[in-house]
């Protein structure tokens, strides 16, 4: 008996964009994400590529705005793209656009109210890709990849310094490279995890990458006119990191570029040619 609840399907580019609905154990509510399956999928097991959205941002958003399904199809890959939180009657929330749902950070929270469901990082690790291992047999688990943009930016790049043989590709548009030295990191940090600790750490990529780096060639675009790239991306101190510490690194600084997905499409190509050549799609 399947545990999908399909919601919509529509074919993009000889493949087919679908969304569907699930009860998740781990976050404790029902839960939303989207799949693009690339034609090549009627011909055996493609790559997965996980892209990890922003704040306040849905799988929606990706999927509507950046194009990515036609790249995905060209490169025979299939994309997932979760929910940024758990959400629904019973979970906790807050009046801010950056705490509460919508704004998971992809980590497993210890403080309440928020322990109970808060636990991005273990649902996309663990409990959807068995799922869409065991109701995508087309979906080849041995070659995974993962990026995201602003927080999900930064939960692809810790995901894949953690778990570097699972997502074995990564790239992120203006992520938040350091959350512990930013507001909206100390902000969510402060409220999912407590006093600052060494368990911000573990969810802080320019840490992790102090203390383990990956054989993977990470890609970043993040643009000059970013109205945040001073107060709360900083990628001058993940870039330092990556340097002092032998991380390879391909950091693009795009001139004129904001924080949104007119960016993200114009150099969507990029990043799916990135993770196919990683995952030899």
């Amino acid at each position: 008996m399947t545990q999908l609840t399909s919601v919509s399907s529509w074919k993009s580019f000889g493949g087919n964009l679908s969304v569907y609905d699930h009860e998740s154990v781990v976050l404790g509510c029902r839960m939303r994400f989207a799949v693009y399956t690339p034609p090549q999928a009627a011909d055996g097991p493609v790559p997965v590529l996980w892209y990890l959205s922003g704040l306040t941002c849905s799988w929606a958003n990706v999927m509507e705005k950046s194009g990515l399904q036609r790249v995905a199809a060209e490169h025979g890959i299939m994309v997932i793209a979760p929910d940024t939180s758990p959400r629904g009657e019973g979970i906790p929330d807050d009046e801010a656009y950056d705490l509460g749902q919508g704004a998971g950070f992809y980590l497993t929270a210890t403080q309440e109210p928020w322990a109970k469901h808060f636990k991005m990082d273990q649902y996309i690790t663990d409990e959807l890709p068995k799922l869409v291992g065991a109701e995508f047999n087309n979906a080849d688990m041995e070659r995974q990849g993962i990026f995201g943009h602003s927080m999900g930016g930064h939960g692809a790049i810790t995901l894949h310094l953690k778990y570097p043989e699972t997502y074995k590709t990564c790239s992120a548009f203006s992520p938040i490279t350091s959350p512990a030295r930013v507001p909206w990191g100390q902000k969510a940090f402060t409220a999912y995890l407590g006093p600052a600790s060494i368990a911000w750490e573990q969810y802080d990529a320019t840490e992790l990458v102090k203390e383990r780096q990956s054989r993977a060639r990470i890609m970043v675009d993040t643009g000059t006119a970013d109205t945040f790239l001073e107060k709360e991306l900083k990628p001058e101190i993940f870039i330092d990191a990556c340097m002092a510490n032998g991380q390879a690194l391909d950091y693009r600084m795009r001139e004129g570029y904001g924080h949104d997905y007119y960016f993200i499409a114009t150099f969507m190509d990029d990043h799916i040619a990135h993770h196919a050549a990683g995952l030899k799609a």
